[in-house]
């Protein structure tokens, strides 16, 4: 009964029969959970992925498990820790003189609830990997991406998003700090970036797409005992990561979406965004902030 029951708050199956033969995709976080899977389907579909990992072991062996699985052997790994500057423009780098195309970035890496930390740029951790490093890494492949259109870029963020705040006085947490709340803060920025991402990529053939995946069962929760606790005691409710890649491979893969660029998607659909996830104002000086903190050109 429990198994069917959560079979039906499963919502959302990404139906595409796309294949990506020729097609290149960047998948960070991929070494496990949804990133994994994520990975998982899109080489199924023919695409060469790159699995861009802090742990490279990890992704190695994630990397050989879909070569197995999908008998496709362009699946590669590549060094990617999103709380280090330096490592995202060596990934970038990189990855740039080996490919000449692009058409998929799926920023899917992320951090939850860390005890109060720094990245090694000195960003608070959640703030500095799960949005500014993203922000970063697209910024640096962005080009590619345009020469490669028609091309999409997913951001996930979070239901949490709801209860997150653009604090610009205290974005790096030094005045108060929340781990719960700065992972919702962290979630709203990727929102608000995916929204004025896709205003300024308007006829560039480059679409954007921000994406709640569920509550999934992934390495995400290693921080918090309680949450882990939490999973436990309502597994039933709980998506795997093959169910939580659903909606990413949906805003990646389906046909018909590109005039959707900007939205947030949640189970295979277009979902509700908090008032401050919609506030344009906000959006724009998020990315004039970013920008400063990463020493970026304004207009990219």
């Amino acid at each position: 009964m429990g198994l069917v029951f959560r079979k039906m708050l499963s919502n959302g199956v990404c139906t595409s029969n796309v294949q990506l033969p020729g097609k290149v995709a960047i998948v960070t976080g991929a070494n496990t959970g949804i990133g994994k899977e994520t990975a998982k389907d899109l080489a199924q579909r023919g695409a060469r992925v790159y699995l861009a990992c802090r742990d490279v072991d990890k992704g190695e062996l994630a990397a050989r498990e879909i070569q197995a699985a999908t008998g496709n052997s362009q699946v590669f790994v590549r060094k990617l820790d999103l709380a280090d500057t330096k490592s995202i423009r060596a990934f970038a780098k990189d990855f740039l003189a080996e490919e000449k195309h692009l058409h998929l970035l799926i920023n899917n890496a992320g951090v939850m609830m860390c005890p109060y930390s720094k990245t090694a740029d000195g960003f608070e951790m959640h703030i500095g990997v799960n949005h500014l490093g993203h922000f970063l890494l697209t910024h640096l492949l962005l080009e590619k991406l345009k020469e490669s259109a028609p091309s999409r870029i997913v951001n996930l963020s979070s239901l949490g998003h709801h209860l997150g705040r653009i604090h610009f006085h205290n974005l790096q947490g030094e005045k108060f700090y929340s781990a719960s709340l700065a992972y919702c803060h962290s979630k709203l920025a990727n929102i608000l970036f995916t929204k004025e991402l896709a205003r300024r990529l308007k006829g560039s053939g480059v679409t954007t797409y921000s994406v709640h995946p569920g509550t999934v069962h992934s390495e995400l929760t290693r921080h918090s005992s309680i949450m882990r606790w939490l999973w436990q005691l309502f597994f039933i409710f709980i998506k795997t990561p093959q169910e939580g890649a659903q909606t990413s491979l949906y805003c990646a893969l389906t046909e018909g979406l590109e005039s959707l660029s900007g939205s947030h998607f949640s189970d295979c659909q277009l979902a509700w965004v908090s008032y401050q996830g919609r506030n344009e104002i906000i959006a724009r000086r998020l990315w004039n902030v970013s920008c400063d903190l990463l020493g970026l050109p304004v207009d990219w």
